[in-house]
């Protein structure tokens, strides 16, 4: 009956509106709201030389006060009318269609309370590199592309493809995606590590099952201040442009290399129209991976680090086509029997639950 489905929905929602409400009691905002709120009321509040980060603060707050509430108030409503409509087919159809939009609410807002770390907010680069296994992987790589793209179109990021080089045969052998909205480098920073693909070759005549294999890389975009780069380090170097992007990109050397001497590290761009843009882009791009090198190297000191390979072994998710249809994260156990779904940019359940488990660490 569709009673008993519409109640099974809401008893699946029960654990995510406990660890709203507790995250909302242990990170004592209201408290806070108050506090702010208070504070911009008194009467000398415009000298106070921080009240430009006092009020970005307190209206960062009152957004998310404005979402608990608006989550926490419809599931407890939509519980009630269940009972209240329980004998009513016509409006159990109606909560049905409002029950499901909660469940996308419940679903972001949890997911926007867990991405609290400093580069969270930030923009972000996120490189895909085809890994063991030719052609194969890399038209993987290129079905990777499209499902970060796509998954960008649907969290309304803006997502920009600033270096490709594209693959003899078919796919690519990498690429690199400059995205920027709303949280972009917190939603996509579990997407870092190996992924595999288990499918019936299309390049395969005896139509074979082949294994392959793509690196993901994402690094948040690094602030003007983080870093310094001295340019005597730098070797840049020039070069037509290669794939789609017309006349232009193909006709000048508008394409900068740069490589970073003292770290051998190498980045490139070539989307922008001139030769300048693509060199701005190309030292954001450099800035993040020295940043984020640093990082490494720190932790590295910690613990000891073991760089994987792209092949066997290390991936954080398969994507199996074949035999069977089922995509699994390996860190967090969560599945999906839906690969055209995934492949398609609907990624939001593997990214609350990377968060989620990331969060208890």
């Amino acid at each position: 009956m569709l009673i008993d489905q519409i109640k099974q929905q809401i008893k699946t929602l029960e654990p995510d509106i406990k660890t709203i409400k507790i995250f909302w009691k242990n990170s004592n905002s209201e408290q806070k709201f108050e506090q702010l709120k208070t504070q911009t009321e008194t009467e000398d509040f415009w000298q106070n030389k921080n009240k430009t980060q006092i009020l970005k603060e307190l209206q960062a707050l009152k957004d998310l006060k404005m979402q608990y509430e608006k989550v926490t108030k419809a599931f407890d409503e939509i519980d009630e009318l269940v009972d209240l409509f329980a004998e009513d087919e016509d409006e159990l159809l109606k909560l049905e269609n409002e029950l499901s939009a909660l469940t996308k609410s419940i679903g972001h807002f949890k997911v926007q309370i867990l991405l609290n770390e400093p580069d969270d907010k930030k923009a972000c680069f996120l490189s895909i590199n085809a890994g063991a296994g030719g052609t194969e992987s890399q038209d993987w790589a290129s079905i990777l592309l499209r499902m970060y793209l796509r998954f960008c179109e649907r969290e309304k990021l803006g997502a920009k493809i600033v270096d490709f080089l594209a693959a003899e045969e078919a796919g690519i052998k990498s690429a690199t995606i400059y995205i920027q909205g709303t949280n972009a480098f917190g939603l996509l920073k579990g997407e870092k590590g190996i992924h595999r693909l288990v499918r019936i070759s299309p390049f395969d005549a005896n139509k074979r099952r082949h294994t392959s294999f793509a690196g993901v890389m994402v690094e948040p975009e690094a602030q003007e201040v983080a870093i310094e780069i001295d340019p005597n380090d730098l070797r840049i170097d020039t070069y037509r442009a290669s794939g789609a992007g017309g006349q232009h990109v193909n006709k000048t050397e508008s394409a900068v290399r740069i490589t970073h001497l003292p770290t051998n590290i190498v980045v490139q761009c070539q989307n922008e129209r001139s030769q300048m843009q693509n060199k701005e882009t190309a030292m954001k791009m450099l800035k993040s991976k020295l940043v984020q090198k640093q990082r490494q190297e720190e932790e590295a000191k910690k613990a000891k680090v073991e760089k994987k390979k792209i092949e066997w072994g290390s991936q954080i998710r398969s994507y199996v086509l074949h035999p069977y249809k089922m995509i699994k994260d390996h860190r967090t156990e969560s599945e999906s029997p839906q690969p055209d779904l995934v492949l398609d940019g609907e990624l939001m359940p593997f990214i609350e639950s990377y968060l989620l488990l990331a969060s208890k660490k």
